[in-house]
């Protein structure tokens, strides 16, 4: 199954993303899965490199190097990063900047499109 999770809601503030990797995580674990993640809006923080957060408490960017590891795609969209301030240099190692054309043909790719 060909799945693409677009996430738009920030990192951190509500549960929304954190669900929505919890399934990506999950998905990416079933044989014969394939995934990509599209990180759009507030959701481009996702990608950002060095978070921290009090101990006990789930970690974003964790969450996404679990992704990575598993070869799934990470793109975040790159005028959601403009608009934020964020530049190529903020996103953590095997996330990339993305575009409306890439997640267009993600979508098309997708036999089934998820969005938190």
């Amino acid at each position: 199954m060909q799945t693409l999770i677009i996430l738009n809601d920030p990192p951190y503030g509500t549960e929304r993303t954190y669900n929505g990797l919890r399934l990506a995580l999950a998905l990416a674990k079933l044989e014969g899965s394939a995934l990509r993640l599209c990180l759009m809006s507030d959701a481009v923080w996702c990608a950002r490199g060095g978070q921290t957060t009090p101990e006990g408490y789930y970690n974003i960017e964790r969450m996404l190097r679990g992704l990575v590891a598993k070869g799934v795609p990470v793109g975040a969209c790159g005028t959601c990063m403009d608009a934020r301030g964020m530049t190529d240099a903020d996103l953590m190692p095997g996330t990339h900047r993305s575009s409306m054309a890439e997640l267009a043909a993600w979508t098309a790719w997708a036999e089934k499109v998820v969005t938190f």
